[in-house]
């Protein structure tokens, strides 16, 4: 034949699976001595191959046939657990469900599915992999954490779908399912931040802990860190790094969280961004050299963003936000717009930068939009700039408050040209 026959392939898919599984779960358990395991790497693979095989039978005996093979193969896998456990003391069924899970991706592969079946196995086998690394990460959940995670999920599963989709209130300017849903978008993005410093915190460098603080909290992490240069001169460098590399990863994550909301606000949010991130980075470098042997032990400056008053802080401050922005336009038109994000991004960046993404989808020029968003980010580093000066004394303030100025000035330089367009 000219080419490879289609269920050729779709089994050599599943023959695959099944090896990427017995690879992973034979090395986990590589000191068992042969035959003191379930499954192993020929194991896996054969399962996988019936998998394929049930898959491609399906088309004449139905998907009775696949179901009984499968409900066969559950039997057999049991009843050997089963003999395992009483000879160890591991009771995990990890390797029962990877070898059901293989089985099925197999049949799934030459169902025509076979990429949607080899990425599954590829995402279960990291899992699989990263056993230790997940159990440490959930050690260092605490109870309320978990509970608000969980409450948040609960709040987007069961509360998002029934909101109403539509605008109330002057202007028809508050729309409870969008804010609602951009509270959990800005939730989600900060929880990955505050989850990280949790984890590595401090000790683990100030390096880590901005860069993970930026995309949780920069103005947190900055305040936190400049009242802790007061007292560890010595660390003064290590924590301008921090801070610095905090407020330069706002600005990335501002451009992410609008774009995510309208497409067409990269293209002119991406060099007022760059410039001001190259001139907030550049520096690091030159501090880094001291920088790099400081350890600073200090608490976590983050607050859990899943915590349903900040949720519903967040998500109040959102619809006043979205509501004067609607005003002022309406009043001074886009003026009243701008003259809003430079007041409001001294305190929240996030805020002014998800109604101006919603507003220029309709009402307003993306042009206009990108100028404002990089007009709330310059002076929300400006804010932060002036923090570290009067919290973290001339030290800090020169190292970090004149890199902000700096870095906000760029960004309004380069996103001037937007209004003349």
């Amino acid at each position: 034949m000219n080419s490879m026959d289609p269920d050729f392939f779709h089994l050599a898919v599943a023959l695959g699976i099944g090896l990427l599984f017995g690879a992973e779960r034979g090395w986990q358990q590589r000191s068992a001595p042969d035959g003191g395991r379930v499954a192993g790497v020929r194991t896996f693979g054969l399962i996988g191959l019936l998998g394929g095989a049930a898959g491609l039978l399906t088309g004449e005996g139905g998907a009775l046939l696949l179901g009984l093979v499968f409900l066969g193969l559950v039997a057999t896998l049991t009843v050997a657990h089963v003999v395992e456990a009483l000879h160890t003391p591991d009771i995990s069924i990890t390797s029962l469900a990877a070898g059901l899970l293989v089985f099925l991706l197999g049949a799934l592969a030459t169902r025509g599915q076979a990429g949607l079946a080899a990425a599954a196995a590829v995402v279960a086998t990291l899992l699989l992999s990263y056993k230790p690394t997940l159990h440490r990460w959930l050690g260092a959940l605490e109870l309320r954490e978990l509970r608000a995670g969980i409450l948040m999920l609960l709040l987007t599963v069961v509360v998002l779908p029934v909101l109403p989709d539509r605008g109330f209130g002057p202007w028809q300017a508050l729309n409870p399912h969008a804010i609602w849903w951009m509270v959990i978008l800005i939730a989600g993005i900060s929880f990955v931040g505050y989850f990280a410093v949790r984890i590595a915190g401090t000790r683990r460098g100030l390096l880590v802990t901005g860069l993970a603080g930026g995309v949780a909290s920069s103005t947190a992490l900055t305040l936190q860190l400049s009242r802790a240069a007061r007292g560890h001169e010595d660390a003064v460098p290590a924590l301008a790094c921090g801070v610095l590399l905090a407020c330069g990863t706002m600005l990335p994550r501002m451009v992410l969280v609008a774009t995510l909301l309208n497409r067409s606000l990269l293209e002119p949010l991406a060099l007022p961004a760059l410039a001001m991130c190259l001139v907030v980075y550049l520096p690091i470098l030159l501090y880094w050299r001291r920088a790099r042997h400081a350890r600073v032990d200090l608490p976590s400056p983050l607050k859990n963003p899943f915590e349903w008053r900040a949720a519903l802080g967040f998500g109040a401050l959102l619809a006043l936000i979205r509501l004067l922005s609607e005003a002022l336009r309406q009043t001074f038109g886009e003026g009243g717009v701008i003259a809003l994000a430079a007041a409001s991004g001294i305190t929240d960046v996030d805020a002014i930068t998800l109604s101006l993404a919603r507003m220029s989808s309709r009402e307003l020029g993306i042009e206009v939009a990108a100028f404002a968003m990089v007009l709330a980010a310059a002076a929300n580093n400006t804010a932060k700039g002036v923090l570290a000066w009067v919290l973290g004394g001339r030290a800090l303030g020169l190292r970090v408050g004149t890199v902000l100025f700096a870095s906000s000035a760029a960004g309004i330089a380069t996103a001037l040209p937007l209004l003349l367009s």
